[in-house]
């Protein structure tokens, strides 16, 4: 039996990149799947597409996490459409690299409300639809905490309380029989890695030379991960953050 068979999960920001992976390995185990995205239609109605002809359940719901009246309209759709909610992937996020000279106001705004203030609207939302058997949430963080990169002070920042935030919640939502967890991936080739021209770059070969495993991820190193922790064989898990690096610590 698949082992998300009845279950329905929201994953933000799934229109490309480890969302769009994670959306389609949910579906894959038999979970139904709300695959929201703030802009890019075409990427989520594909991601949507590929889920349906493999005979799953999927539908995309547009929604900006950083906006409250967005978030409510994703999760409203999701309950007039599945009627429950199971799982929450956290995962909508953006980046951004800069020296301290050139941080602003508008930098860190556009970081942290999507990052972390997205991440809190979208798991009070979630907590609404959770049953009596409560839910998992599966937040996507960074292992840049751990790495302190220069020129990642905003960035690296949010992942940080990415941590707090799975952390705290853990311990607040257990009575609730809801699981917090992170899974905090090092450098995935995503379609927004290739876009801030990382990849092929000494950034990208410096990041390969000090990873045990030599390579950088792909999408589907973490999707196994989401699975995982989407599933009832991580029952016992909670508050617990996954560093998907290939050992670079």
């Amino acid at each position: 039996m698949s082992k998300l068979a009845g279950k329905v999960a929201v994953v933000t920001g799934a229109s490309k990149g480890i969302g769009a992976d994670i959306a389609k390995g949910l579906a894959k185990e038999g979970a139904s799947v709300v695959v929201n995205y703030a802009s890019s239609k075409e990427g989520a109605d594909k991601v949507v597409a590929e889920i349906t002809k493999a005979g799953g359940k999927a539908v995309a719901v547009q929604g900006d996490v950083a906006k409250e009246a967005d978030v409510n309209r994703i999760f409203a759709e999701t309950k007039k459409t599945f009627g429950k909610l199971d799982v929450l992937v956290n995962n909508a996020g953006v980046y951004q690299f800069a020296p301290i000279e050139e941080v602003s106001t508008e930098l860190y705004s556009r970081l942290f409300n999507t990052n972390v203030l997205g991440t809190l609207l979208a798991t009070r939302e979630a907590l609404k639809l959770f049953g009596d058997n409560g839910g998992s949430v599966i937040n996507i963080g960074s292992n840049a905490t751990e790495l302190n990169i220069p020129t990642s002070s905003v960035y690296t920042a949010t992942k940080g309380a990415v941590d707090s935030i799975t952390a705290v919640l853990s311990k607040e939502l257990g009575p609730k029989k809801v699981r917090v967890n992170s899974i905090n991936p090092g450098m995935v080739e995503t379609e927004g890695v290739h876009a801030a021209g990382f990849i092929g770059t000494d950034f990208q070969k410096n990041f390969e030379a000090q990873t045990p495993l030599g390579r950088i991820g792909q999408p589907a190193d973490i999707t196994p991960l989401a699975v995982f922790l989407a599933s009832n064989d991580s029952g016992w898990l909670t508050g617990e953050t996954l560093v998907a690096s290939g050992g670079l610590r």
